[in-house]
């Protein structure tokens, strides 16, 4: 795992990610205002630590960066296809995992209780987010001496 070029992948995901979310009401999807979902997570999860919707927004990028370094670190050498193909297989399962998890959390339901324009935005930024993570971090890291047989001593 390359920490350093996870970060820089998981910075420009959030990047891509935020920029579809703000342009996608220009084409009919609804506003996805992620920086308020995450400052209602976080002020519902922890009652004593509002963090506002400019905290919300830096949660975003923090999160972003996390799941980046996850993807480094468990899913860039397991998933099929090219960078970009990996990276937005990765995205697809945040997807899920964001509609099963945080959705309901923030009152949305699960799979966004069905909305469909909701779903579509959501899926887009995700599927950006992971396009752009894969194509910048690239090829999983090859350490010297780690290969895939049997070890050795």
């Amino acid at each position: 795992m390359n920490a350093t070029r996870a970060v820089r992948a998981g910075l420009g995901g959030t990047i891509a990610m935020t920029l579809l979310f703000l342009f996608e009401p220009l084409v009919g999807l609804p506003k996805i205002a992620e920086g308020g979902i995450l400052s209602t997570v976080m002020s519902v999860s922890v009652a004593h630590f509002p963090v506002g919707f400019a905290g919300g927004w830096a949660i975003h990028f923090l999160v972003g960066i996390t799941l980046a370094l996850l993807y480094a670190w468990l899913f860039v050498g397991r998933l099929p296809g090219t960078p970009p193909v990996r990276g937005a297989l990765y995205g697809g399962l945040v997807f899920v995992a964001a509609q099963l998890a945080l959705m309901p959390l923030v009152g949305a339901g699960v799979f966004s209780s069905g909305d469909v324009q909701r779903l579509a935005g959501s899926l887009i930024g995700h599927l950006a987010y992971g396009g752009v993570l894969g194509w910048i971090y690239g090829e999983p890291t090859v350490v010297p001496g780690e290969g895939s047989g049997p070890r050795t001593s």
